[in-house]
């Protein structure tokens, strides 16, 4: 997967269809029904973070100092509930994106089966995470209108590795926070099963929104590849910054002037985010997708 190129796999198929293959008998073997892992019946307890507190957009600040624990624990679940809402968006656009791609393809091959199998994934996720916004107790946030229609659009026009790219963007952030919160015992426990069985069933999309950037990247010209490097940076802007609603704060029972001031100044959680994407950013500057006009929203998104 290293390579750009594509070589024929040992019974002289394209390497992108093994990579496909070997996810199809992965998720043959390791996929879950959230219908029934998660434990949907045990009322909240509020005596758990929605997530890990480090990872809160006022971690750190003066106004994280002087909020009580019960302040702390409700805010978090806000903004876990804000982080599955976006998702819930995202993959939405996720599904459209991968449907036209292999619309009208070979459904024998393993390529369009894998990408059904994606489509189901998400479409379980999809549930499955308002379902859990829902038990935190949280409403039904929505990225600002802006941001939803440039999702409409990006959603219609991107292709190849456009799309793609911006896949494996919006899925490597949630993947790096995610792992942190499975693992945190101060975590509710259905959320920790939620981020559980997403961070495994993404694995396999990422893989594959890797070997199809750099499947579709081999023949780009320098033109197509600056102006897809624009387009997945910009998309990586609108997706990032808005994970976490600003009605969450408001929602949390805290000033909401005064948290958002606060939240976009806070240093901290600027670092986890540069420090989440550490990886993401090695593999967009090894497929030369790093231009000059795709860092400035990479660091206004704080992802570098």
């Amino acid at each position: 997967m290293a390579s750009s190129t594509v070589r024929p796999g040992p019974e002289g198929r394209p390497q992108e269809h093994d990579v496909a293959r070997r996810l199809l008998d992965s998720a043959a073997m390791l996929a879950y029904d959230p219908a029934t892992e998660v434990d949907w019946e045990t009322p909240l307890d509020k005596d758990f973070h929605g997530a890990s507190p480090e990872w809160s957009t006022l971690y750190g600040t003066a106004y994280w100092h002087e909020m009580t624990d019960a302040q702390r624990k409700e805010l978090t679940r806000q903004e876990a509930a804000s982080v599955a809402s976006t998702g819930i968006w995202f993959e939405m656009i996720l599904q459209q994106m991968v449907l036209r791609d292999v619309y009208a393809k070979d459904p024998t091959s393993a390529d369009v089966q894998w990408a059904l199998t994606e489509i189901a994934d998400e479409c379980r996720h999809s549930i499955m995470f308002a379902r859990g916004a829902q038990k935190l107790g949280a409403p039904a946030y929505r990225p600002h209108r802006l941001a939803v229609e440039l999702g409409r659009a990006f959603k219609t026009v991107a292709f190849g590795e456009a799309a793609y790219a911006a896949i494996l963007v919006a899925e490597e952030v949630l993947d790096v926070m995610q792992r942190d919160w499975m693992r945190d015992e101060r975590v509710v426990p259905f959320v920790r099963t939620i981020n559980n069985i997403h961070v495994v069933e993404e694995s396999r999309h990422m893989k594959f929104a890797r070997a199809e950037t750099r499947k579709h990247l081999a023949g780009a010209g320098r033109l197509r590849r600056h102006i897809h490097a624009f387009v997945i940076a910009v998309a990586s802007y609108v997706i990032v910054t808005s994970m976490v609603n600003k009605d969450v704060y408001a929602n949390a029972g805290l000033d909401a002037e005064r948290a958002i001031g606060e939240a976009k100044a806070n240093e901290h959680h600027k670092s986890m985010m540069r420090s989440s994407c550490s990886g993401l950013m090695d593999f967009l500057a090894s497929a030369r997708l790093l231009t000059r006009p795709a860092l400035v929203f990479y660091k206004r998104a704080h992802l570098i």
